[in-house]
């Protein structure tokens, strides 16, 4: 009886336990979550839109928490499979009208999965410091996210701010479009800092005027730094005038990572078209360029980036030849150096040990007897002599230096070994002429997009000329000028359009192009 009385106990406890298991294990979820995070900071995210946002707004205190409405991914290619400017505007035009006058978030997943949220809209309601706050702590714990939409979403200085910060800590984040969004200061310039990670930015039909263009320009590049990761800009839909085209064509200077740039629809004139075309092309450096050019190549005085060796007669741009030349120059050069110096091993070493940092540019200009510019800094191991000695003091330096030269088809640029940023009035490659440093122009923005303005055929002359001078195989491979106060079949337009033909023998213009450009 006590073996079969023992035998009963187990499944009558089972079964008494059993009734209520449901009722047990909500219980246990309680007992689990009561002691929670009390605070958003306290709060861990999951990695799922539905699941945290509520959360996150409820500990913010919300009293109306936006619903997340979720969809699979759309079938129609993205910018980021397709990133050229008309795939863009045809998105963004698509998405909306998508518009929903309640308050909610639109996610699209990349699969069924509701933790791979590629793509978060926010379409026609103001997303207040609250929102913006509870999307600042929830959106880096998205991994899959890459593309962030706010049309007129209302945002102020602050959600921008808070904004920008996010973006940071978004791993896989590289596209925000900010249609609709005006604000008082325009400084949408933070959104493409140096530091940014963004490659597609739409800043359409935000009101920028001639303040926010040229907080954009500067934020493109100046003679000491450059946004390196940013490929696709657009401003259109704006009012940047002729004033804030010439702050554009000044980012565009040095800038060597942009390739697509929409500025349609700007009340751009010739004037203004006059700037952006004049970057195509050869252009003098300013004297500001020059002097911080010379400050930065004073910092390497023992390198011969600062023999500053020009040939007036001389105009061809310098070039490092192959790696097989290289290593003969540079074989010769230790040959020599050991006929002509006794150096003694330390300074060997230390002057091998100041070559590991970043040279500059390497210039030439012309050995005179006369002027300042024949004095050569002397650098260790260098001496004063006859003019083909100080060529060969100087040719045997750069093969020294040659290991550290990447080589492209044009020329070789030093390559900094240190973790400091590249200067960008160091990177480009530059020439003498008439007492002027020449620069070869952007030939890395190949997409430019003027349509809607007020270019009359001046501005053709100017776009005809600054192109037939770029490099066969890059440059500008495709620019938009419809709609433009000029007729189409004037001679400049046509030579114009058969020089952009031969250019990019692929394009096909597509009828209506232009209209994917509308107003939001």
């Amino acid at each position: 009886m006590n073996m079969k009385r023992r035998g009963e106990k187990p499944p009558k406890e089972k079964t008494d336990r059993g009734l209520p298991a449901a009722e047990e294990e909500t219980a246990a979820l309680n007992i689990q979550e009561e002691p929670s995070a009390q605070s958003i900071d306290e709060y861990q995210c999951c990695g799922s839109l539905e699941v945290d946002f509520p959360e996150v707004c409820a500990l913010l205190g919300m009293n109306r928490i936006p619903m997340v409405t979720t969809q699979p991914k759309a079938s129609s290619p993205t910018a980021e499979s397709s990133p050229t400017e008309d795939s863009l505007a045809k998105v963004c035009d698509e998405a909306t009208t998508q518009w929903s006058p309640e308050p909610r978030l639109q996610a699209e997943l990349e699969a069924e999965d509701p933790h791979s949220v590629r793509e978060l809209r926010i379409f026609g309601w103001k997303a207040d410091e609250l929102t913006m706050q509870a999307l600042s702590k929830i959106l880096p714990s998205l991994g899959n996210l890459q593309r962030l939409h706010l049309w007129r979403a209302g945002l102020t200085e602050q959600t921008l701010t808070s904004l920008k910060t996010t973006v940071s800590l978004c791993l896989s984040l590289r596209t925000v479009v900010l249609e609709g969004n005006p604000l008082p200061d325009q400084a949408f310039h933070i959104l493409i800092a140096e530091d940014s990670p963004l490659t597609h930015l739409s800043l359409r039909n935000n009101c920028l005027g001639e303040r926010g263009a040229h907080l954009i320009g500067a934020a493109l590049s100046t003679a000491r730094v450059a946004n390196r990761s940013l490929q696709y800009l657009s401003l259109a839909f704006n009012s940047i005038g002729d004033v804030g085209a010439k702050h554009i064509a000044q980012g565009l200077r040095l800038n060597r990572t942009l390739l697509c740039l929409s500025l349609a629809y700007n009340c751009i004139g010739d004037a203004g078209a006059a700037y952006l075309a004049e970057v195509l092309g050869p252009f003098a450096l300013t004297h500001e360029e020059i002097v911080e050019r010379r400050r930065q190549m004073s910092k390497w005085n023992s390198l011969p980036s600062q023999i500053q060796i020009a040939d007036s007669k001389n105009e061809s741009w310098l070039s490092i030849g192959s790696s097989s030349s290289l290593e003969l120059s540079m074989s010769s050069a230790n040959r020599s150096s050991t006929k002509k110096k006794d150096m003694p091993k330390r300074e060997e070493k230390q002057t091998g040990s100041e070559g590991n940092l970043t040279p500059g540019r390497k210039e030439e200009t012309k050995l005179t007897g006369k002027g300042p510019d024949t004095k050569l800094a002397q650098g260790k191991g260098v001496k004063p002599a006859a003019k083909e000695k100080n060529l060969s003091v100087f040719k045997q330096e750069v093969a020294d230096q040659g290991s550290r030269f990447t080589h492209t088809d044009k020329t070789a640029i030093p390559v900094a070994e240190t973790s400091e940023p590249a200067i960008p009035v160091l990177e480009i490659e530059v020439q003498y002429r008439e007492g002027k440093v020449i620069v070869l122009g952007n030939d890395v923005l190949t997409s430019l997009n003027l349509s809607g303005n007020r270019l009359t055929e001046q501005s053709l002359s100017s776009f005809l000329s600054s192109v037939s001078q770029q490099p066969a195989g890059g440059g500008l491979l495709r620019l938009s000028l419809s709609r433009n106060c000029f007729q189409e079949d004037c001679d400049t337009f046509l030579k114009l359009q058969e020089l952009m033909t031969l250019r990019d023998p692929l394009s096909k213009t597509v009828p209506g192009d232009e209209e994917h450009e509308q107003a939001v």
